[in-house]
């Protein structure tokens, strides 16, 4: 051992290239031996060098707090509270502070709770990035780190040399002289050895194709090695390659004599468990997956027909245009990736090409990987995601990393996310739907009867709607069934009808209660006629105001239950957070409607009959709100319209009111009931404008995995088909003609 940290002034300043140095300067510099270091020398240095990682930079916890208070929201809250205290007129002492300590509270409170709700996000990070700590491991040295090995040491069989290289002496007499660890380029291994009689031979395994690229007699063996290699993919099995040569030269760097093709040997490495049924209920969701791999063809076909997501797969030369004639020559690159199940043989290049071409063509596109060459892929994704056991460099380029075996994970993350969407969507249609309700129900009552409603009472409104559409991040909601996207057409289209509507109704509740006597006479309850009153009389006013907030209130937060619903809002159940928050709004606003007799606010209590009246009218208000959403989104379906041309077209130019048209859909329908390749006929422009109007993705996807479940019955149908499409056979020529 070697005591003494003096005179590492060098290494600190990095002035010294170990790397390229003997090995007696390196440990002349080092001031230390093989036999390595004391435990009171380890401290002194780690005190000296610190910990080999990157430091991660603190943050003030104050500062992080004081800095929810510098945006563009709460600039202009700072700005109200300090206009609030100077603009006050001073009469003496007495100095109004009020909107100042309430506007100064509610910047608190929002900074408060937002620096929480970051904090807790920082902690949970902070735990999930502890669990996923780079760790170095070695899958046959037996070491649980990477270890130095000097002359004379011991290395275990298979070892790998990161650095250097290592000649080794084996028990039976072979002298390791060379090894060629694998790569994704190259996608094999090799290894040079002399044996006990001093001859030098090389020896190579890895994929088929890249060991049968090596053989001397390629053209002759090539069709028996294709076939074998069918035949383990028949049973699921994946091949290796093996190959061997002589070095006459008898050094690791000649080129040796030929290559002798050795034969295949079988592996089975079965997809992860519950692949199959992930697969399934992505494909169910209107999800397309694809298969990437770097297997053979074959082996990839017969990997996607067990986990039933389709076989319409391709080798990687397809994408560069390669392989005419090959069926797929007529095809554009961008629709063949759309259009294709999966590609074999690919590279980390291909893998990143997919990706990008994908994403030109307007799709989200989520990747999988645990390599290093799925990085690349990984990070072009809009999702990329890091499976259990991956490599540092997958997570690294990862948005997900997923901690536990499997894939269902992946499921769970797409229906949070569009249960999320869906409540961001419902909020924003609520938002727009009430913004338009206030705005424009306050203005007709002002414009046509010069009825100004008490400010106080909206803020009374905003609060208890507030209170309410809080829970909407709580809510239960149901996800869409397929992706979904901003339609913001849709959105601001549906929140105008009903945000109009709503204020329509309150026009015409304003309009019968003031313009005529026919709640009391028909009623019996305390009469808001203006005939009935004198003008100058504020009474009428003060009760018209109670009557106007408890209508406005209990509708406008009733809406939210048509907003959060994509069908009938009286068949989707809401969280019980959001009822309990709507139940409690509105108990609150009928007792102030009922019975708060308020001069501050210029309301005066209007009666339990006035406020079972008022509830009467909302419900029959209320049934109205689902039958104007769904006609909103039918007519921006364009649906209609295309229902009122194809109607005035049947009747004036189609033979036989369109028989031949129905006759058509229905060998369509029944083409595609049977898993039968369905011809496009329709022109190009059509094609497009279906592209745009639906997702044809996920409805390609439904019929591959109904396809898929139908072969998994073993009905004859399906095994014939599996065996033709190994053997090489167009299956959609062969059975164009007929039906199961």
């Amino acid at each position: 051992m070697v005591d003494g940290s003096g005179g590492l002034d060098a290494i600190a300043k990095e002035a010294v290239d170990l790397e390229n140095i003997p090995i007696e300067e390196v440990f002349e510099h080092l001031k230390c031996t093989k036999d390595g270091l004391s435990s009171d020398e380890v401290q002194k240095r780690l005190d000296m060098f610190g910990y080999n990682k990157l430091e991660e930079k603190r943050e003030s916890k104050f500062l992080k707090f004081l800095g929810f208070m510098w945006n563009p929201l709460s600039w202009v809250m700072e700005a109200a509270a300090i206009m609030a205290i100077a603009l006050t007129p001073i009469k003496g002492d007495d100095v109004d502070y009020h909107d100042f300590v309430g506007i100064t509270a509610l910047l608190i409170i929002n900074s408060t709770i937002s620096f929480i709700e970051e904090n807790n996000a920082g902690n949970a990070a902070a735990a999930l990035m502890a669990r996923l700590a780079p760790k170095a491991k070695s899958a046959l040295t037996g070491e649980s780190l990477p270890v130095t090995k000097n002359p004379g040491d011991g290395v275990y069989s298979g070892s790998t040399c990161k650095q250097g290289e290592i000649e080794a002496v084996a028990r039976a007499g072979i002298t390791e002289v060379h090894f060629l660890p694998f790569n994704p380029t190259d996608k094999r291994t090799a290894l040079t050895y002399i044996d006990a009689a001093g001859k030098m031979h090389r020896v190579s395994k890895g994929a088929p194709e890249q060991i049968l690229n090596l053989a001397h007699n390629r053209s002759e063996i090539e069709k028996k090695v294709h076939a074998i290699i069918d035949k383990f993919a028949e049973r699921g099995l994946r091949s290796l390659g093996v190959a061997r040569q002589e070095v006459p030269a008898g050094t690791k760097d000649s080129p040796g004599g030929p290559w002798e093709f050795v034969g295949l040997l079988p592996l089975f490495d079965p997809p992860r468990h519950d692949s199959a049924e992930t697969i399934r209920r992505a494909l169910d969701l209107g999800v397309s997956v694809k298969m990437i791999t770097g297997d053979q063809l074959a082996i990839a076909k017969e990997t996607g027909r067990r986990l039933g997501m389709g076989t319409n797969m391709y080798p990687s030369s397809s994408l560069l245009g390669e392989n005419k004639g090959g069926g797929f020559d007529s095809l554009p690159i961008d629709e063949l990736i759309e259009n294709a199940d999966g590609f074999a043989g690919v590279f980390p290049e291909h893998k990143y090409e997919i990706v990008r071409r994908l994403q030109d063509r307007k799709h989200i596109c989520g990747m999988t990987g645990d390599g290093v060459n799925d990085a690349p892929a990984l990070k072009k994704a809009d999702i990329g995601i890091a499976v259990a056991d991956s490599t540092d460099a997958a997570r690294s380029a990862s948005d997900i990393v997923l901690t536990e075996p499997g894939l269902s994970v992946i499921i769970s993350a797409v229906l949070t996310s569009r249960a999320i969407f869906q409540r961001m969507k419902n909020y924003t249609i609520y938002a727009v739907s009430i913004t338009i309700r206030i705005v424009l129900g306050f203005m007709l009552l002002a414009i046509f009867w010069r009825f100004d409603f008490p400010p106080f009472m909206v803020l009374v409104i905003a609060i208890l709607n507030d209170g309410t559409i809080m829970t909407i991040s709580k809510d239960r909601v149901k996800p869409s069934p397929v992706p979904d996207s901003w339609k913001l057409s849709e959105i601001f289209a549906t929140g105008v009808v009903l945000g109009a509507y709503l204020a329509l109704m309150t026009v015409v509740f304003f309009t019968i209660a003031y313009e005529t006597d026919y709640f009391p006479r028909r009623w019996h309850v305390r009469s808001l006629y203006k005939n009935d009153y004198n003008k100058s009389d504020k009474i009428l006013q003060q009760r018209l105001s109670s009557a106007v907030y408890l209508q406005v209130s209990t509708i406008s937060q009733a809406l939210i239950f048509v907003t959060r619903s994509r069908g009938w809002s009286y068949f989707e159940r809401p969280g019980l957070l959001l009822v309990s928050a709507f139940i409690i709004a509105q108990l609150i606003a009928t007792v102030i409607a009922a019975n708060a007799n308020w001069k501050f606010a210029s309301i005066k209590s209007i009666g339990w009959g006035w406020t079972a009246i008022i509830w009467l009218y909302n419900i029959l208000t209320y049934l109205l709100l689902d039958p104007l959403k769904f006609a909103v989104r039918y007519a921006l379906s364009g649906r209609a319209w295309n229902l009122v041309v194809e109607q005035r077209t049947a009747f004036t130019n189609k033979k036989d009111f369109g028989k031949e048209a129905r006759e058509a859909a229905w060998a369509t329908e029944q083409r595609t009931l049977h898993g039968l390749q369905i011809v496009e006929t329709k022109p190009i422009s059509e094609r497009i404008n279906t592209f745009r109007d639906i997702n044809l993705m996920a409805e390609e996807a439904r019929r591959r995995a109904e396809i898929a479940r139908l072969r998994e019955l073993h009905t004859l149908k399906g095994k014939v088909e599996s065996f033709a499409k190994l053997r090489g056979l167009d299956i959609e020529a062969i059975n164009q003609h007929y039906t199961v």
